[in-house]
Formats: structure tokens, sequence, C-alpha cells
């Protein structure tokens, strides 16, 4: 039996002197077929895209086999399977078989990548730095263009299709049921088919050779084309390019596989990604334990001004994942000073050096920079703070300008204004002259650093450092030690034993303003911006300017041992400023690889994502929700909290969830952490009853680091710890989805399609009729989570949604079932239910397929659009306002 059809094929090639040309690849072989383009070109119907071909190209006749995998990848084949397609595999698991062919027979491998990623079940769902080579003969996954033009040439799937009508939903022997004019089986029906392509939103025009994005779309999609055994053969179009759930490239499910081509395309065609949010770019260079072994603490936070922008960034270190976040603003910002709590932040908008008026403000340090509070005063600059007795003050100066000229300097001022509650105090001249390297708690010492190092010790005026130029000064607090930079002085050629240029050098001087300590910038860099950590005793922190000038990283200064270790990367990192805070034996100290990580690395797939961004919206609103939305992607995609008329609510529905992962969340989640909670709502999804357990998606949830780390701690039923809110935000994020979640809080906006043609019926509906007792246990969930919202006078809103109205015409209730007599009987019981627990309302919006949900209502046959939800959401507010849930 010939099981390896490219195997075979390829090895035939390679004794052909492994030519290029394609025409010396043979015509004839029955496994594999040659598509002549001869310079045609195919319309993508999705994207209005006209794609025109310069090369022809060859394709496996039918889908890689469960015998060809194994062959090559390894494993065995349960007998009489050898010949069906293999499915189950993710898109890298097939960009790995095609690359493992291809070195078999000695031939130039297509993709490369330096890493890969394994889930538990041994499936690869990350390959690092991905690359597609087109200019190599090896083996690759065909182009959506290559598939679509192959497919085109005697397109019937009414015919030469395993599909839902004939299938008996189960996938069948490859090449048993016809094929097209190429020669080519099973393009349509069977198995859906992985392509190379991500998916692209370039439309209406023409491209010569096209290949697909050449970056991900923020759903993170690729295409696949076909259809499969579950489907029926009226809804296979050669127009469709998705699934009817979101196709990441870790996905792996029963119904898709793969087919593989060959052929050279030397001027691949590509368009830019859609719709991907460009990173903060600033590297953070060190891990959350290396800030730790440091300080002894996770709580840390570095502040700094971004240059280019004009912004302040920020990085907290207690999280999984620590990454610098923008502060968009208008103002121009200098000199970030966190308050003592790592709450807030102080700055100006003049730097050291430049005289005239400067403004200070204090904001909350969050990613929106809310809060913001303007200090009433004519000109303030350079801010730090201090805490004297019970008060929380911030020092400034009236002027950022230098202090070169004694008179002049001596003409602006040194001020001390508390800050409490978001508010300011009334300010308290402190000094004459602006001492802006700060003022110690006592008032003993002050220090000013621009030009010369200016000291007031005790009242009394003098000027350190032999009267040389220095600038960047920094007063420690418990010490009293000045830290700062000078221009290669005499003086501090003295005391190194040998000359150097200007900012090579960080200084450190005694309380009595003598030389103490001197440390060397690293190779190729010099100091800027010096400041001490406030809470790590012996720290500083420094920009490192490059040969360029540029101030290309921040870094942190041991000035006990003279050890520098890079914090950050970026292009212009100015006026760095290191929050510590206390750790103490009363201070539970949360795990940044645990609490919080709801995802454990930025390249699962969007469902995981999804419930990571969902659970962020939850624990930062969970103390002001009125209302929660759980369930599948039905209640996702259908209820909009916005609309709900004066209830703070999030929508934490996902796609690949099961009953019981949403009564999981429900019960551990939003019970225990919403105290004012008046109502859950759930979708009610008896199609998906039939799974009694877990989807993988929601599995790998349950499976988190966080969401262990929840259970371990029994859902910190006693109380969230300090900052645990934070870790959430800073574990592994997905930015481009948290933009789009977030703001709707968690609902998430579909485009209108339409109800489509004949409905899928995705599973045998005869399920609950086979297997009763799954019904039962799923009733049993549901009881259980009333009677518990009921104990906290709660109300359980069910709802059922709407689905395709011709579902009305399979004998299915849906695209999962059941059996539509089944159902009938289920919904009564949910229906009585009513009459046993008050608490309990049941809204059924679907009335059987008997419902008003239009066509421009609907994205496919089982979800609303955003019309639908719109209309779903406003009756849904008109409950809850008849039950006096206002």
């Amino acid at each position: 039996m010939r099981f390896l059809l490219f195997a075979v094929f390829a090895l035939l090639l390679s004794c052909a002197n492994e030519a290029s040309d394609a025409d010396s690849f043979s015509d004839s072989f029955e496994d594999l077929s040659r598509v002549r383009t001869e310079n045609d070109s195919i319309l993508l119907e999705a994207a209005n895209l006209t794609v025109k071909f310069s090369y022809d190209f060859y394709m496996g006749e039918h889908e890689v086999t469960r015998g060809e995998y194994a062959a090559i990848m390894g494993g065995n084949v349960e007998t009489g399977f050898d010949r069906k397609p293999v499915v189950d595999v993710t898109y890298y698991d097939a960009v790995l078989y095609a690359n493992a062919l291809s070195k078999s027979l000695k031939l130039d491998t297509v993709y490369t990548f330096s890493g890969k990623t394994y889930d538990s079940e041994g499936h690869v769902v990350f390959l690092e730095n991905l690359v597609t080579d087109f200019t190599k003969e090896g083996y690759r996954l065909p182009t959506e263009a290559e598939w679509t033009f192959a497919a085109s040439n005697g397109w019937n799937p009414q015919k030469n299709a395993w599909t839902s009508e004939n299938s008996e939903y189960e996938i069948h022997d490859v090449c048993t049921i016809g094929k097209n004019a190429w020669g080519l089986c099973d393009m349509a029906g069977n198995a859906l088919e992985w392509t190379n392509d991500w998916m692209s939103d370039i439309s209406d025009t023409t491209v010569l050779d096209f290949v697909g994005a050449d970056s991900p779309n923020f759903l993170n999609e690729v295409v696949v084309k076909g259809g499969s055994f579950r489907n029926a053969a009226a809804n296979i179009t050669l127009k469709n390019r998705k699934d009817i759930y979101t196709v990441t490239p870790s996905m792996a499910a029963d119904y898709v596989g793969f087919r593989l081509v060959r052929g050279i395309i030397a001027n691949p065609g590509s368009a830019a990604g859609g719709e991907v949010n460009a990173e903060y770019n600033v590297e953070v260079l060190v891990t959350s334990k290396e800030m730790k072994r440091l300080l002894g603490t996770y709580r840390a936070t570095l502040a700094f001004r971004d240059d280019e922008t004009g912004n302040i960034g920020f990085v907290n270190f207690y999280g999984s994942n620590p990454r610098a976040v923008e502060i968009p603003d208008t103002l121009d910002s200098y000199h970030p000073a966190i308050s003592p709590d790592g709450k807030r932040i102080a700055f100006c908008t003049k730097p050291e050096g430049i005289s005239g008026k400067s403004e200070l403000y204090v904001r909350n340090l969050d990613a929106n920079g809310s809060g913001l509070v303007k200090l009433d005063v004519e000109s303030a600059a350079i801010p730090r703070w201090r805490v004297v007795g019970a008060d929380t003050q911030i020092v400034y100066v009236t002027s950022a300008g230098n202090n070169s000229d004694a008179s002049e300097w001596k003409s602006g001022s040194t001020w001390a204004v508390s800050f409490s509650n978001g508010k300011f105090g009334s300010p308290q001249k402190l000094f004459d002259g602006t001492y802006n390297g700060g003022v110690s708690a006592d008032g003993h010492l002050a220090v000013s650093g621009a030009r010369l190092l200016r000291a007031n010790v005790g009242g009394k005026e003098d000027v350190w450092y032999n009267g040389e130029q220095a600038c960047n000064a920094s007063l420690e607090d418990s010490t009293k030690r000045t830290l700062f930079l000078d221009f290669g002085s005499a003086t501090g050629a003295a005391f190194a034993g040998k000359s150097y240029l200007a900012h090579e050098m960080l200084l450190v001087l005694d309380s009595l303003g003598e030389l103490a300590k001197m440390i060397p910038s690293p190779k190729g860099y010099a100091f800027d911006h010096t400041e001490w950590v406030h809470g790590g005793a012996g720290l500083a922190l420094a920009s490192l300017t490059d040969a360029d000038g540029a101030h290309a990283k921040i870094a942190l200064v041991n000035t006990s041992d003279s050890s520098v270790l890079e914090l950050l990367e970026g292009a212009e990192l100015w006026h760095p400023e290191l929050w510590v805070g206390k750790s103490d034996a009363a201070h539970f100290e949360l795990d940044p690889d645990s609490a919080g990580v709801y995802q454990s690395d930025s390249n699962v797939e969007y469902g995981l994502k999804t419930r990571r961004i969902r659970m962020e919206l939850f624990w930062e609103n969970a103390d002001f929700l009125d209302m929660v939305c759980v369930g599948s992607s039905h209640i996702e995609l259908g209820v909009k909290p916005l609309l709900l008329t004066g209830q703070k609510v999030v929508n934490m529905g996902n796609p690949h969830t099961s009953f019981a992962s949403t009564v999981y969340v429900a019960e551990n989640y939003v019970l225990n952490h919403s105290a004012g909670l008046k109502a859950i709502l759930i979708s009610l999804d008896i199609g998906i009853w039939s799974n009694s357990g877990y989807y993988p998606a929601a599995e790998q949830f349950l499976n988190s680091p966080g969401a262990i780390y929840d259970r371990n701690h029994e859902f910190w039923r006693d109380g969230v710890p300090e900052h645990f809110v934070d870790m959430v935000r800073n574990g592994f994020v997905a930015d481009d989805i948290r933009n789009v979640l977030k703001p709707f809080m968690g609902y998430a906006p579909a485009a209108s399609g339409d109800w489509g043609g004949v409905p899928e019926v995705a599973i045998d509906s005869n399920w609950a009729t086979k297997a009763p007792e799954v019904v039962e246990l799923q009733m049993g969930r549901l009881e259980e989570l009333i009677q518990q919202a009921t104990e906290k006078d709660v109300y359980l809103i069910g709802i059922i949604f709407p689905q395709s109205p011709r579902y009305r015409e399979t004998g299915s209730f849906g695209r999962y079932g059941p059996q539509r007599s089944v159902a009938k009987r289920i919904i009564e019981r949910l229906d009585s239910l009513q009459n046993v627990y008050p608490k309990f309302v049941l809204m059924d919006e679907n009335k059987f397929g008997y419902h008003d949900y239009t066509d421009e209502m609907a994205q496919n046959w089982d979800h609303l659009a955003e019309p639908g939800a719109v209309q779903l959401t406003i009756r849904l507010d008109s409950l809850l306002q008849t039950l006096g849930l206002k």
C-alpha cells in the first residue's frame, strides 16, 4: 500500500536533478497533481481580491493521511485508519511535518524557527520566530490563492465531498468519493484544511503571487479552506476561509487536517497584517525574580521619561511578565517621582538645567494616568516625595534652571507641599535657592546640582566638590549621601588616579560633602540622570548613553560592589525612578510566576487570551459589579453591558467553553467576590451540554498557574491580597484583544452576516437520548448554582440565545443538538424551575426558531451580530427593570 504520497513523489524528484523548473516534475504520478496556472488568476471572493500567478505548483492529490504522518513523525495508527486524513493537528504540527518530509528527502526546508512550545497533549502550539521562505523547493502548506485555484476547477461539494448529508458525521478514507478536474480528491468536505496564510484584510485590488498577510491580525487567525464531514454541502463554498470558531495556529480539532504543495514563489506578494497594535517600543531586560533577589521584594515599580514621546513610562515588577507601559498625554513630562505608597507619580514640565516656568502635576500610577491634579502655583519643577512625621509631602523648586550664578539662583526658592487624598495642601517655603537634588526629612541637609554642587547644611550654605562642575545630584535621605555626575574634573581624576571623560564616573559624597566612592560606567556607555533608589540600600539608577549620545538603557547601580545591571532598553530613556515597597513578615508576598497568570505565554490561542483579559476586567471591577455575564460565545457576542441601564456589568462569556467551566467561574469567582452583585446572567446552551466536562481551552485556563494559585488559596475568599490585581494586569497580556474587549466591558462586537443557508448540525443530535445521564448532570449543576445564588440574594437570569430559524427544518434544536423533542422537554424543565426558585428567571429568545432576530442581526448559524446583541440587551434591560434591578 502506498501511503507516503509525498515521500515517494519527492524521492523521484530528488533523483531528477532536484531542478527548480516545474517542467522537471512528472505530470503522470497518480498521488500528485500539477496545477498549471498559465499566468491565470483567481478571485478570493471573501476579500474581493484578485490574485495573479507567475508560476505553476504541485499539490497533493489528497489530504495527508494518518499513515503518512506517522511514517514521518512517528507513532502508531489504528488498524484500518491509515488512509483517513490526519486530523487533530495544529498549524505548527503541519509545518513541522512539511519540514520533516523535506529533510527526509534531502530537500531545502521552507520553514525556519528558533524554538518550539508544546501543550500537554504533545501538540506544537508555538514556533518562535517562524519564517516561510517561498524560494525554497521543499514542502509547505498551500497559500489560500493556490488552494482556491486548485479547488475551483471542477468544484462540486454536492457530488465529490463527504459532508453532513452523507458522512454520518465520520471522517472517511481519502479519495473515496470522486475527484475534480485537476485530479484532486476531497477539496471539499472530509477534513477542513490548513493553508499557509495569515488572515489578511487587503481587498479590492490585484496582487501578483499573493501569500497572505505578513503578520497575524489581532485575533491571530489562519485561513482554513474546504469544509469538513460536519458541514452541509450547501455551506461549503470556495469563498469560505474561516470555521465557525476563530481559527488560530495553536488550535487542533478532529475535523481539521492539511495537504501539502511544492512550488517556488520567487517574488511572493504579501500584505500588512490587519489590526495589529504596535507594542510600546521599550524592552524590559530583567525578570521579576532577578529584581526580587536584589531588592528583597517583588513590589517594585520603575518609572521614566520617554524622550521620544515626551510621556512617562513605567514597569511594575510585581507580575510574571514585567513590561513597559506608556501613559499617553499631551503634557511634556519630566522628572517622574513615585509616591511613598507606590500609587501616584509626580512630574513637571521642565527638565533640570532649563529655566522658565514649569508646571507640577500628580496622577495615579496606572496605564491611563488617571486622577490628574495640578499644583496651583506660578512655577514648580523637579518634584521629590518625602515623609515628615505623618505628613506626605512633595518638595519642589520654583525653577529648573542651573545654579552657576549665585544671585540668580538665590532668586528662586525651594518649597514643600503636603499631598493627601488626591489633593495638594498649602505650600510652605523651605529655603531661598533651588535645592533640586533633594531635602532631607529633618531639613538639616539640602543639595542642588545643576552646574555646581551647592549644599545647605544646618542652615549654612556651602559649595561642595571644590566648586567644580557637577550635575544630576540626588540626596539619599537615610545616609545623607549625595550622588552626582561630573565632567572629568581634576578633583575626580585625583581621587580615581586617572583621567576620564564627562559622565564616565558616578560619584558619591558622604554626609559632610567628602568624595567617598567612584563607579565607572559600563564599557561603551556613559552615565546620565542619576538617582538614588529610595528603599533600596546603596542602590542607584542611571540612564546609559551610547557613543551616539542616545539614552539607550536604564541601569541599576550597586554602589557597594560597583556592579551595573541593565533594566530597560529603548530609544531615549530619561529620568529613571525606582520605587521599592516595604517587605516585612506581615506582608503576604505573592508569587509573580503564579498570581494572576491566567495564560502561560503570549502565544496561546484566542479563547485563552480572551479569558485572561476578562479575568482582568473582573478583578478590576469586582467590588463595584452589579451583574456578571457568564457562559459561551453566545453571551460573549450577545449581551452589551454598556446598554444595561445604570448597571456595572462585565461580560465574561468565552468561546470554547462548557457548562461545567461556566458554573466553575460563577461559583468560585463571581459569587465569592462581587459583594454588591444583583444578578448573574448565564447562557443556557443546552446544545453544548453534551460535553459533561471541559473543552481544551477551558481546561487550559483551569490548569493555568493563575487558576491553580487561586484554587490553592481558596479563591481568596478571605480577601484579595494587596497588588493582586496588579499581578493580573502584569501577567502575559494580549494588548490587541484587551483594546477590543475593555472599552465594551468584555463584550466582543461581531459584524453582521446572516443566518446562512442550511444550518450545520455539528454532532449527532441524538446525544441526549443516548446519554440522558448527561442532561441530569447539567440540570443538577444548574440547580446547585441557583441555590448558591439564592443564598446570597442574587438573581440567576438564564438566557437561551437565538439560532438560525432554519433549524426548524433539521430535527435538531441547534448546531449541537439535541433533538427538538428532547430540547422541548429540557426547556419545560427549565421553565418549571422558576416556580421552585423565585430568584431564577428564564429568558428564551430562541423560541424554537420562531423568533424575530433577522438576518442582519446574525453573525452565522448560531451567533448574534452586534444589531442582534443590541435588540437582546434592550429586552434584557426591560426584564431587569421589571424585576426591580435598576
